[in-house]
């Protein structure tokens, strides 16, 4: 019995000094760690490509009108990370269903974009941020048969919440305020613009 003791603590310790061996020898192999973030922080570095639905509610500049409809479109963008701190550009294109008819005017919005600049602060995978930049969009006005268009440019404000889903997925939920230029109509004889609320939901492929 005493012989089986002192040989099963030899073949212990024998085990325990090759595992600490190679925990060494393993150890001595690895590349250094060189990652500034947490190492399950997720990232919104790079570029990304998505689309979004929404909806749209507006006035025009000297009309009683109020064009009001459905949006949605298409945005890409790219994105920075220092630490929480995430700044980008991003650009986008939509198709609005926004008109509003009161006799004998009728006018819409057709489509509009935007290139805007984002900055934000994230929580690990929830982003919050702000955005403003440039807007361009077609407002067109139709009375008695006449049809007149033009398209101006303007600029846009606005903010957003996005959330990572998965490492190239996320979905976000954003607020812009648009306003388009004045343009001199001529069959309502005066100069109108056009200004408008857009609330969207979209998702978002990173690359």
């Amino acid at each position: 019995m005493k012989r089986l003791v002192v040989g099963a603590a030899a073949l212990v310790a024998a085990g325990w000094t090759a595992s600490a061996g190679a925990a060494d020898l393993s150890y001595g192999q690895r590349a250094p760690y060189t990652v500034n973030q947490p190492l399950n922080a997720y990232s919104w570095a790079g570029p990304y490509l998505g689309g979004n639905i929404g909806y749209e509610w507006g006035s025009v500049d000297n009309n009683p009108t109020k064009p009001s409809g459905f949006v949605g479109g298409v945005q890409a963008g790219y994105n920075f990370q220092n630490g929480p701190w995430v700044f980008g550009v991003e650009g986008d294109i939509q198709a609005a269903g926004a008109d509003d008819t009161f006799a004998p005017w009728k006018f819409s919005n057709p489509w509009f974009g935007t290139l805007r600049g984002r900055a934000g602060y994230a929580f690990n995978n929830v982003l919050f941020y702000g955005t403003a930049g440039l807007a361009f969009g077609e407002l067109r006005a139709q009375t008695f048969g006449w049809t007149e268009s033009h398209t101006s440019a303007g600029w846009t404000i606005g903010a957003g919440a996005e959330v990572g889903l998965a490492p190239n997925w996320s979905a976000k939920l954003e607020y812009l305020y648009i306003d388009l230029s004045t343009s001199q109509f001529a069959i309502t004889g005066v100069s109108n613009g056009y200004s408008a609320s857009v609330v969207r939901a979209g998702v978002n492929y990173h690359f």
